[in-house]
């Protein structure tokens, strides 16, 4: 039984150990947040002031790489015309999708606005027409009925002036 609390005393030892470990890191840590604050309030303006300092430098530097960059484009825009043939490619790709999916070209609109254009012309040829032969059709069937009521009507007109007398 002597061994038993040995072991027992042991492993209780042992996490006591890791126990106030564990305890003194968190002060250290604890400990290095607080001074970490303090740097940062009386340091701050200083160090921002620091970094301020820095970003121009920096900020020149991109600024002068970015110029070459712009600059070694336009070059090589001039001297090959390179552009030119990558946007006549990513034109001709961005067409033949478009072709894919059914979207109307600007030459395809003009097509069906001159088709469009070209039927409501044939539909007011064929209107006037059929107006001009539907006028003389009423004109000839008036005639007609005008004649008709005429040699009809001059027997009645006779007789009916034949009573009174």
């Amino acid at each position: 039984m002597a061994r038993k609390s040995k072991s027992r005393t042991h492993s209780e030892q042992g996490s006591s150990d890791s126990a106030q470990a564990i305890r003194d890191s968190a002060q250290k840590i604890w400990l290095a947040g607080l001074g970490a604050f303090e740097r940062a309030r009386t340091e701050g303006p200083r160090m921002f002031e620091t970094l301020v300092e820095q970003g121009r430098s920096m900020g020149a530097r991109a600024m002068g790489a970015a110029d070459d960059a712009l600059k070694s484009v336009r070059e090589a825009n001039y001297s090959g015309g390179r552009w030119d043939k990558l946007e006549q490619v990513f034109e001709d790709r961005v067409s033949k999708s478009l072709g894919r999916l059914g979207v109307l070209t600007a030459r395809d609109v003009e097509d069906l606005s001159r088709q469009v254009s070209e039927l409501n012309d044939t539909v007011r040829r064929m209107m006037a027409s059929t107006a001009r032969q539907a006028a003389k059709g009423g004109a000839k069937k008036r005639a007609a009925s005008r004649k008709k009521a005429a040699s009809s009507g001059t027997p009645k007109r006779k007789a009916k002036r034949a009573k009174p007398a």
